[in-house]
C-alpha cells in the first residue's frame, strides 16, 4: 500500500498555548488509522489541524498535495471530510436536507440523488427519518447522520472525531459496522478518534498513541493490543 496521508513536524497552538509538538505519522491509501490517548492528548487537535481548523506549522501531504497552506473550505475540496465530536448536525433542517448539504461543492445532480440512496443503504433509519427535522433525532441517529452528510463529499479522508461518543453500546457497535463496511466497499481511508480503545483498534489496521501532544507509542493494531502500557492504562487488562 501506498500512503494517502503523510504528516511530517505537525505542530498546533491554541494562541500561545502549544497542544501538539512535532507529530510524525502516515495513513495507508485505503486503511483505518485511530489516534489514542487521553483526555487533553491533543487527538482533536489533531484531525483540527488536519482540517485546517486550527493554527498549524509542519508538512501535511495529502495524495501528493500539500494541505498546509490551504483554507478548510479547500481541505475539504480535496476530499477530506471532517466528522466533528458533537456531530455537527443543522438541527432545524431535514436529514435529507442534511445529506444534501454534504454535497454543497458538486453539481451533479443525478450522482448527488444516487449518493443519497447509497447513504439510505448504509443507515435504512436516516431513509425513516428523511423528512423529520434533524433537531429531533436519537443521539445514535444524528451521528449516522453526520456520517452520512460526509459521505455526500465522496471523500478520500474521512476523519471521524469520537464517533461512539454518548450512544449507547448497541448502537456504537452498528455505527462501527456500517463504517467497517464504507471502508472495505469504498476503499474510504479513515482517522479515528475514539476513547473506547477496543472498539477503535477493532476497526483500525494501524494505531498511534498520544500523550501530551507527542506520538509515544505507534504500531499495527494487533502490535498496540499487545503492548503491556496500552493494555493496562487504555484497554483495562
Amino acid at each position: 500500500m501506498s500512503h494517502l496521508l503523510e504528516v511530517k513536524g505537525l505542530e498546533a497552538s491554541y494562541g500561545p498555548t502549544k497542544a501538539l509538538h512535532g507529530l510524525d505519522f502516515s495513513l495507508e491509501k485505503g486503511g483505518v488509522t485511530t489516534i489514542l490517548g487521553a483526555n487533553g492528548a491533543g487527538k482533536t487537535t489533531t484531525l483540527r489541524a488536519i482540517s485546517g481548523m486550527v493554527t498549524r506549522k509542519g508538512q501535511i501531504n495529502l495524495n501528493g498535495t500539500e494541505l498546509g497552506s490551504l483554507s478548510t473550505a479547500d481541505i475539504t475540496r480535496k476530499g477530506v471530510a471532517h466528522v466533528p465530536e458533537g456531530r455537527g448536525t443543522f438541527v432545524r433542517m431535514s436529514a435529507e436536507d442534511n445529506l444534501r448539504l454534504g454535497a454543497y461543492s458538486r453539481n451533479d445532480k443525478t450522482a448527488i440523488a444516487e449518493d443519497i440512496e447509497r447513504v439510505y443503504n448504509y443507515f435504512p433509519i436516516l431513509k425513516q427519518r428523511r423528512n423529520q427535522q434533524a433537531g429531533t433525532l436519537s443521539g445514535g441517529e444524528a451521528q449516522m447522520l453526520a456520517v452520512g452528510r460526509a459521505l455526500m463529499l465522496r471523500p478520500i479522508l474521512l476523519l471521524l472525531d469520537e464517533p461512539s461518543f454518548g450512544l449507547a453500546p448497541l448502537i456504537v457497535q452498528e455505527l462501527f459496522d456500517i463504517l467497517k463496511r464504507i471502508n472495505a466497499e469504498e476503499g474510504v481511508s479513515m482517522l479515528l478518534v475514539e476513547q473506547n480503545a477496543a472498539l477503535a483498534l477493532e476497526l483500525a489496521d494501524h494505531a498511534y498513541l498520544l500523550e501530551t501532544g507527542n506520538i509515544v507509542i505507534s504500531g499495527t493494531s494487533q502490535s498496540i493490543i499487545e503492548n503491556e502500557t496500552v493494555r493496562r492504562s487504555y484497554l483495562g487488562y
